[in-house]
């Protein structure tokens, strides 16, 4: 049985501090577009009709370049205090639905459509209370591992600094792209602490707090390589358009 229709948040509050510019980041521009709109076209393509972005630093341009799209309304982060802080304040149209909610960052514009897809019908077939997306990259510096257990299910995310030297080996990553049952998010939303070093409340602790909570979380080695290109310095900005430029590119 297909499930209703999903709901989409893009986390689209950051500043970006390294990129040198005074934009919001999802509207810095990749090749002539703010990057933002490539995610917005892939969740379209992906079936997406209703789509939540959640806005922050200098959220007003952001507003005022999304405002003519039908399908996507807004939430405001007034302070930045992490990506499950961002989903937070979401919570409003996460207790009205009742499909998946997909969450995606709004500053990668190499997602894929077909990957996005891929994640909603593996929901469908399960229902788990949350469905990572990951990929193999060849060179994970900076990502968080994904661990499975000896049957190959999910246990947690381990971010690369608590990592052991085996774990760092795992070549499997988060990007934190996920599909969630919205009632499952929501209770791990209110079970999120912020007991970090940043004081931040992290969407990335979500899949491991639901496991223990006795939920099913499942994930699925679906994103394609161009999707673990990240946008965080004006070099990788060149990275990314070299790679949107590329005929080749996946789609």
């Amino acid at each position: 049985m297909k499930t209703e229709a999903p709901l989409a948040i893009i986390l689209a509050a950051g500043k970006g501090k390294r990129m040198a510019s005074e934009l919001p980041k999802v509207l810095v521009p990749v090749c002539g577009r703010p990057m933002i709109r490539y995610v917005l076209e892939a969740l379209r393509a992906a079936g997406v009709r209703r789509v939540v972005a959640v806005v922050g630093y200098r959220g007003d341009l952001v507003r005022s370049e999304l405002c003519g799209e039908p399908e996507v309304e807004f939430a405001e982060q007034r302070e930045q205090l992490g990506t499950g802080h961002a989903a937070m304040m979401c919570r409003e149209q996460l207790e009205s639905q009742r499909g998946p909610v997909l969450v995606v960052a709004g500053d990668s514009p190499l997602v894929q459509a077909s990957s996005l897809r891929a994640l909603v019908e593996q929901y469908d077939r399960n229902r788990p209370a949350c469905l990572l997306g990951t990929a193999n990259k060849p060179n994970p510096v900076g990502l968080g591992r994904v661990l499975r257990n000896s049957r190959g299910e999910f246990e947690a995310i381990i971010e690369e600094r608590d990592a052991t030297d085996e774990q760092r080996a795992i070549t499997e990553v988060n990007l934190s792209t996920y599909v969630f049952r919205p009632d499952a998010l929501l209770a791990a939303l209110r079970q999120l602490t912020a007991n970090n070093a940043q004081g931040e409340y992290y969407l990335t602790d979500t899949p491991a707090l639901l496991k223990r909570m006795g939920h099913r979380v499942e994930a699925l080695c679906v994103l394609q390589p161009c999707e673990t290109l990240s946008i965080n310095t004006p070099e990788e900005l060149a990275i990314v358009e070299q790679a949107l430029r590329n005929p080749r590119r996946t789609t």
